[in-house]
């Protein structure tokens, strides 16, 4: 639970083909219940909404995470993720990173110049100013997840087969290697869905136990709908599973009985 509880909504990352959304839509809004061990540990939220860019529609993208009860005492988590990306091409104009984890805060924003592949990186809290270079069509932490959702080929892999992307963080480029490790039927508190399961192959030791400790089901219908995340951490582990939802584009096919 120490770090990144948000950055488990995130890992499921793939390639960066032009599209149009079809997974969502301004106005989604989803809710994760945070689980440490037995601890009820905190939430997240995810929401989805509307905004201008000059005359332009974009999306604006905001990710929540907050601990509660006993754990903020021991820890106290408040994060805030925001990013503004393309309607079309999920490229990403702006991001927002402001987070406060047991005293280890950051405040940033970054702004993207995806013509010639730079960020500007504020940093309020330090007062400094870097402008980075960075790969044709990166994402950020947040606009990554919209981008997977609408991928066009998240249907057709096969068991086994992995894509390695490019995502923006903490001033660098990581490359994460996403493999599909198969189907599920999943049963949740809305009833039992189907899903497919990634496992993202992440750096192990300072957050993570191993290289593919994080485990995440995606309801396999056409809102690819994040319904459980589980992981092993350096100390303990921890789980988020989908507590409630509103505002999607497609209907939920999940089985009540």
């Amino acid at each position: 639970m120490k770090k990144y509880f948000l950055l488990l909504l995130v890992f499921t990352t793939v390639s960066f083909d032009s599209q149009k959304p079809d997974a969502y839509d301004s106005g989604e809004w989803f809710k994760f219940r945070i689980h440490y061990g037995f601890v009820n540990a905190g939430f997240a939220t995810l929401e989805v909404k509307e905004a201008l860019k000059g005359k332009k529609k974009i999306f604006h993208a905001v990710g929540k995470g907050y601990t509660v009860g006993m754990s903020r005492f021991f820890f106290k988590v408040d994060d805030n993720y925001e990013s503004y990306f393309d309607k079309e091409t999920n490229k990403p104009f702006q991001f927002v990173r402001k987070i406060d984890e047991g005293g280890y805060t950051k405040n940033q924003e970054g702004f993207f110049n995806q013509d010639v592949n730079r960020v500007l990186v504020k940093d309020y809290k330090n007062k400094t100013e870097k402008t980075i270079s960075v790969t044709e069509n990166v994402q950020d932490i947040v606009s990554t997840f919209y981008f997977l959702r609408n991928h066009p080929n998240i249907d057709k892999l096969k068991v086994g087969e992995s894509i390695v992307v490019d995502m923006f963080f903490d001033d660098e480029v990581f490359k994460f290697k996403l493999k599909f490790i198969g189907r599920e039927n999943l049963k949740t508190k809305f009833g039992t869905a189907a899903t497919m399961m990634f496992r993202p192959i992440v750096q192990s030791g300072r957050v993570f136990k191993e290289e593919e400790s994080l485990t995440l089901w995606i309801s396999d219908d056409e809102n690819k709908i994040p319904l459980r995340i589980k992981a092993s951490l350096a100390v303990g582990s921890i789980k988020a599973d989908l507590e409630s939802y509103k505002g999607l584009k497609n209907p939920f096919m999940v089985k009540l009985k």
